[in-house]
């Protein structure tokens, strides 16, 4: 996971390709598509237009970049990209309002096209940054429909592919797909042969099915009670990171800024999973660290966050394109944490509670709550997260393709914390907000971070702490 000034871009002809216009006006006449948007979709488009309206214009796309080798054949790619995008309903699928209501239309696969555009070349590699990134901005924007762009940069020994989404598309676990399923099309296409179409389980279908069954509770439900206790032992607002972020809580939403590392290398990654695995891996490893860091740093007693989790519960949606996350809030006792063990079982203890509650949409519960919730921040809370991405496939390529995720950093007042387990090793990358104070703080996190994860990785005991 990167940003897009960090992904190695580097000059060339610059293409790009955008859904066709005679397919954009076919959206303008669509009836309503009976399925509704999934609770984030709608909470993420929300945010969008109340943070818009509050004067501030706040990118949140997520993207994937990666190199094809070799003297490119454009419509190839072009085929390539049009049946990848066939292949997942969502992308074919938008919003448009109509009073306060959010309403979604579906174009059939048939009036799908795709319209190239060579936009000249690039010399210079910072210009043709800034020129992607100000595409991505306006092309993969919330409030706009059709919400993403393909382009690639030709070179004479191949070319790097770009895409960006808005958020309401995609997860992490989507985009580090791409690489290999475009791939795959690309490879077929110039064999001539047929790739695979079978068909993929659509996120639209998901989204109606996940809102039926969120809309069969009501704030009498044992999941909004616990929710509604946690909110309140957060003093009645959702977690944010537990450092001193050097905010002004009257101040305009800050800028933020990027900090991306590898924390451990493959030997001490595989050193650390090993030893938390009787206790559920790394993820409950980097939470039980975390706890243990805030406590040194910051005095904290509890350890407060919300777990991101998909929710691709059911097979039928792991090759899917979406946003499949929820959220689910744990509570960790770091203060009865003598050492590194006791907060690995402290962290347990609270997944094994809590983590069903990932399954109902967090917007959901906060509708029952009927708490007051207005976004004026693209983040409605703090997150470290944990994913293993070695099992996507292709990820034993991504270092020789080039292949990133790509995060757009521009506001918020959050801090969001991505541990990517990798072959190469526990790569760390966080956006946070843009101050010396904040700086310091995650300086010092992820340094004390790296510190107990090589400990716990080389010593092989419980690490006092």
């Amino acid at each position: 996971m990167t940003d897009i000034q960090r992904c190695e871009i580097r000059p060339g002809r610059l293409v790009e390709w955008r859904l066709h216009p005679k397919t954009v006006e076919t959206a303008t006449s669509l009836r309503d598509d009976p399925r509704p948007p999934g609770y984030v979709q709608e909470s993420h488009v929300r945010t969008a237009r109340s943070v818009r309206e509050g004067g501030l214009f706040v990118p949140t796309w997520l993207g994937t970049a990666f190199d094809i080798p070799g003297k490119v054949d454009l419509d190839v790619l072009e085929d390539a990209l049009r049946t990848w995008t066939l292949r997942h309903e969502t992308l074919r699928s938008g919003f448009r309002w109509s009073g306060d209501e959010m309403r979604r239309f579906t174009l059939d696969a048939d009036d799908v096209a795709l319209e190239r555009e060579y936009l000249g070349d690039f010399a210079d590699a910072a210009t043709l940054t800034r020129y992607l990134q100000d595409r991505f901005d306006v092309a993969a924007d919330a409030l706009t429909w059709p919400n993403y762009l393909f382009s690639a940069v030709v070179r004479d020994d191949g070319a790097s592919v770009y895409m960006a989404f808005d958020h309401s598309n995609v997860d992490s676990y989507s985009i580090y797909r791409i690489a290999a399923e475009i791939h795959e099309l690309y490879a077929a296409g110039l064999e001539g042969s047929a790739a695979d179409t079978a068909p993929i389980a659509s996120y639209v279908d998901f989204c109606a099915t996940e809102r039926t069954n969120a809309d069969q509770i009501d704030d009498t439900h044992a999941i909004v009670a616990r929710w509604r206790e946690f909110i309140a032992q957060c003093d009645g607002k959702l977690p944010a990171f537990p450092l001193d972020l050097g905010l002004d809580p009257e101040g305009p939403l800050p800028t933020q800024k990027f900090m991306n590392e590898m924390l451990l290398d493959d030997a001490d990654a595989a050193a650390f999973e090993a030893y938390c695995r009787p206790y559920g891996g790394s993820l409950i490893g980097v939470l039980a660290a975390t706890g243990l860091i805030v406590r040194e740093i910051g005095g904290h007693e509890v350890y407060r966050t919300v777990v991101p989790f998909h929710t691709r519960a059911k097979s039928q949606w792991s090759d899917s394109v979406g946003w499949y996350v929820g959220g689910a809030p744990i509570e960790v006792p770091v203060a009865q944490a003598p050492d590194f063990d006791t907060a690995l079982k402290l962290v347990r203890t609270a997944l094994r509670e809590n983590r069903p509650l990932a399954r109902m949409p967090i917007a959901r519960v906060l509708h029952l709550l009927g708490t007051d919730f207005r976004p004026t921040s693209p983040d409605l809370y703090s997150i470290v997260s944990y994913v293993d991405a070695r099992g996507v496939p292709g990820a034993e390529r991504w270092e020789a393709l080039k292949a990133y995720g790509l995060i757009r950093v521009s506001y918020g007042d959050q801090v969001c914390a991505w541990t990517t387990r990798l072959h190469e090793g526990l790569q760390f990358a966080s956006r946070y907000p843009d101050t010396d104070i904040a700086y310091r703080s995650m300086r010092t996190y992820v340094d004390r971070l790296r510190e107990l994860m090589v400990s716990v990785a080389r010593q092989g005991a419980a690490v006092r702490v």
